[in-house]
């Protein structure tokens, strides 16, 4: 078993979307959706994030995930 936790996704066309709906990346950076438009200097999944800013969100609805990366 793997030390990473299980991650679901329903972005079905992302390059990190797995079978059964895993997700597949070695990093996952999720945000507040104020920030859904503003470029983070995210590289996805196993590289670096800018993420030293800290944020509260008050339902799940309100954060989203910029390790999205569309399939090739």
């Amino acid at each position: 078993m793997s030390d990473k936790p299980i991650v679901r996704c329903s972005v079905s066309n992302c390059s990190y979307w797995g079978e059964e709906n895993f997700c597949k990346a070695d990093l996952i950076m999720i945000n507040i959706d104020a920030y859904a438009t503003k470029h983070l200097k995210e590289e996805y999944a196993g590289e670096t994030f800018d993420s030293e800013h800290k944020d509260v969100a008050s339902t799940s609805s309100a954060t989203c995930c910029h390790t999205f990366k569309p399939k090739s």
